[in-house]
């Protein structure tokens, strides 16, 4: 029998596969369907504090309104302010419901903007129940008088002061545009995070050229992006003791695998259930274990990082010496230049 358990964040879990934060979480038959299927744990969809000031925003309308007893509060146009259940309220319930509906770990996903709000929030998703807290702390840094230093120490201030607050496991999802990632993951590790994931996909705007204008457009992600994860990981292996988890381009065992073999402890996919629901994720164990059972692995911990950097033969294949070797090896098809 093969063991393809895995730590994760101090959490054993039964295998290394783990939906991430996506819309799938938002429905508990949903969520039951992936447990069924297989999920070792669950990442819930993400809580954006911008959604919680727009709502308080219009509550402090609603109840000017009503206390200068305008007609639209009167007749009733407006909501009773005391039955009114914010996204915060709907948030902490469905986290206890899963709580208490599933067998697995569940992680909340936290999206905040200022200080107060990762630390206020994370607090009370850790009262709520969250086995961990995985903060997507999505900024592009597009000021151009801000440098590198600054936007790390955003991500290391806002880590210290939520860590002050909660107890449970901290995970940095991370984008791949730090300039020095070892660095900063270090740097993560000292201020209290116990666990990254690489990489968290920044969504790029559009252009509609009939009309002119910026569209946003969600492009579920490809079987490629999984390439640049497994870059990272295998520099990463055996260089810090934090989880390493990878979320971004996860469609098949291949993937899977390869993330594993490099150093990845638990494998996120999203996209791949959304196209073809959950009974992706039984077919992906499967090929796992016929996988690993065909090369004689009796376990995840067995290959887990045995492709990783500091393991390889040959390191520079994870580094420079790979840029200057697939420059050289291509060559065009018969016929297309000549």
């Amino acid at each position: 029998m093969i063991d393809l358990s895995t730590d994760y964040l101090g959490l054993k879990l039964k295998n290394p596969l783990v939906p991430s934060a996506s819309p799938l979480s938002r429905n508990l038959d949903t969520a039951l369907q992936l447990e069924d299927a297989g999920a070792a744990a669950l990442v819930m969809y993400s809580l954006f504090e911008e959604e919680l000031r727009a709502e308080d925003a219009m509550m402090d309308r609603f109840l000017l309104h009503a206390g200068l007893g305008s007609c639209e509060a009167e007749d009733g146009f407006l909501p009773d302010h005391g039955e009114f259940r914010s996204s915060l309220d709907h948030y902490l319930a469905h986290l206890q419901q899963l709580k208490c509906r599933l067998e697995i770990p569940v992680v909340a996903s936290l999206n905040g903007i200022s200080p107060s709000g990762w630390v206020g929030l994370g607090r009370e998703l850790q009262q709520a129940g969250a086995d961990a807290l995985e903060l997507n702390v999505y900024h592009v840094a597009a000021e151009m008088m801000e440098p590198g230093e600054a936007v790390e120490a955003r991500y290391l201030s806002l880590l210290t002061e939520l860590r002050q607050v909660v107890s449970v496991p901290i995970v940095m999802k991370l984008s791949p545009f730090f300039s020095s990632l070892p660095h900063f993951v270090k740097q993560l590790e000292l201020a209290g995070a116990n666990g990254v994931a690489l990489f968290n996909r920044f969504y790029q705007p559009d252009i509609d050229l009939d009309k002119l204008y910026v569209v946003d457009r969600l492009r579920l992600s490809l079987p490629e992006e999984a390439l640049l994860r497994i870059r990272w990981l295998s520099i990463l292996h055996g260089r810090t003791p934090l989880t390493l988890a990878a979320t971004g381009g996860v469609h098949s065992h291949e993937e899977a695998m390869k993330l594993l073999l490099v150093g990845a402890d638990v494998v996120h996919l999203a996209s791949c259930l959304l196209q073809h629901g959950p009974g992706r994720l039984t077919q992906i164990l499967h090929a796992m274990e016929g996988w690993m059972a065909e090369r004689e692995y009796v376990s995840v911990a067995q290959l887990k990082g045995s492709m990783s950097q500091k393991n390889l033969y040959d390191p520079s294949a994870m580094a420079r010496d790979s840029y200057l070797r697939v420059l050289d090896s291509f060559s065009p098809r018969p016929g297309v230049w000549s």
